[in-house]
Order: structure tokens, then C-alpha cells, then sequence
């Protein structure tokens, strides 16, 4: 379980989508407060995802074999090949994106794209927070909710463990936010930068996170059944 934890943490971490728009987030006025906000919202779903889990187990495993634990199994496994039917679509549609002419290039040559930045500098702490529960990636939350059946909370490895994956998988964020904390002027230039980057990567990324977590569910939950 606890490896199964780091990486999907790992994977929510390094998810290109909510990282893009927690830039936005931040670098808007009253940014560092937003971001606060993002944060907040963002690990609120993960502890309440795992709550209710540790709610309906009483916080003790299921017995191996038993319909619970089969259930969960079958469950990762569902979220894996969705993840890699997901990355592997994603993956051709970018092919046929890369020969197909862009849409949004005008006829001078100039690609338009939307002022995403004037809407958030109106963003509320309302909206911020209700932008980190939409970019959740609900998937990787689900896959570790069907991880976290096999908690056991009457050891400390158990406890950390879920400490560790809330953590892990709010790094990236947490990072960016005391970035902005510290050193306001450089961290805006270097997020903005970042946001570049991605916008222009992202889909790669998206793929290979989406691709390498659902094959290793798939793999992980197969064993397990057929074991």
C-alpha cells in the first residue's frame, strides 16, 4: 500500500493541468491568499476522499480475498485501463494535432489566444477554491481511495503513509506557494515561466503520468487477483 501511495502521489503531484492554473492562481492580486485558498480546497478533497474510505473500513483491512478487498482490486484495475485508454487516446489525438494546422493561428501568422490572466485578476477566494476541486485529477483520487481499503490505522507505517500521499501530492503546489511567499518578484517571473513551458508540453506530460500510473495499477491489481 505505501508504494502504491507514492506514486500516485507522485502522479497527482506532477499533473500538469492543476499546476497551469495554480500559477494563474497566484500570480493574480491577493495571489499569495488565493493560492492559500487553492491549497486548503485541494486538501480538503484528499482528506475527505480518504476519510470516508477509513469511514466505511472502521480503519482495518479487509480480510484478503473477501468481497471488499476483491472489490477494491477490481476497482484499481477498472482505474488503470481507464488511465491508459485515457493517455493512449490523448497520444493520438497529439499526433494528429502535430500535421493538422492550428485553428487559432490568423492569417498574419499570429496564433490568439484567450486572456485567461484578465479573468483571474477578478478571481475570489470562492472561485479558487472551487478551481482546485474541478482540476483534481479524480481518477488518480479514486485510484488511491481504492488503495487506502488496505489501511490499517492501528500501525504508525499506515498513518504516515496517508500523511505522506496528502503531502506528496500537494508538493508541487505547496512549493510554488512558498515560492511567492519568499521572493514574490523572481517566483512570478519563474511560475509565469513554468506555465510556458507547460502550455506547450503539457500534453506529453499528461500521457506519460496517465500511461506509467495505469500501467502499473493494471499490473499491480492483476497480480493481486491472480495471486
Amino acid at each position: 500500500m505505501v508504494l502504491d501511495l507514492l506514486l500516485i502521489g507522485l502522479a497527482v503531484t506532477l499533473f500538469p493541468l492543476p499546476v497551469m492554473a495554480f500559477v494563474l492562481v497566484v500570480s493574480a492580486p491577493r495571489g499569495v491568499r488565493l493560492g492559500l485558498v487553492f491549497i486548503l480546497a485541494w486538501l480538503a478533497c484528499l482528506v475527505a476522499v480518504i476519510g470516508m474510505v477509513l469511514l466505511f473500513t472502521g480503519g482495518q483491512p479487509p480480510p484478503p480475498r473477501s468481497p471488499p478487498s476483491i472489490a477494491a482490486l477490481v476497482a484499481t484495475l477498472v482505474i488503470g485501463v481507464g488511465l491508459v485508454v485515457y493517455g493512449e487516446r490523448r497520444r493520438r489525438r497529439n499526433r494528429r494535432d502535430a500535421t493538422a494546422p492550428d485553428p487559432r493561428v490568423r492569417e498574419g501568422g499570429e496564433a490568439s489566444a484567450p486572456s485567461t490572466r484578465s479573468r483571474m485578476d477578478e478571481a475570489t477566494a470562492w472561485s479558487a477554491a472551487a478551481l482546485a476541486v474541478l482540476l483534481q485529477p479524480w481518477g488518480m483520487v479514486a485510484a488511491a481511495a481504492a488503495t487506502v481499503v488496505q489501511a490499517d490505522l492501528s500501525h504508525t507505517e499506515s498513518f504516515l503513509a496517508l500523511m505522506g500521499f496528502c503531502l506528496l501530492a500537494t508538493s508541487t503546489l505547496l512549493a510554488m506557494e512558498l515560492y511567492m511567499v519568499f521572493s514574490p518578484e523572481k517566483a512570478q517571473r519563474a511560475l509565469l515561466g513554468l506555465r510556458a513551458w507547460l502550455e506547450r508540453h503539457k500534453d506529453q506530460a499528461i500521457v506519460v503520468v496517465c500511461l506509467l500510473l495505469g500501467l502499473w495499477l493494471v499490473a499491480r491489481s492483476l497480480y493481486q487477483l491472480t495471486g
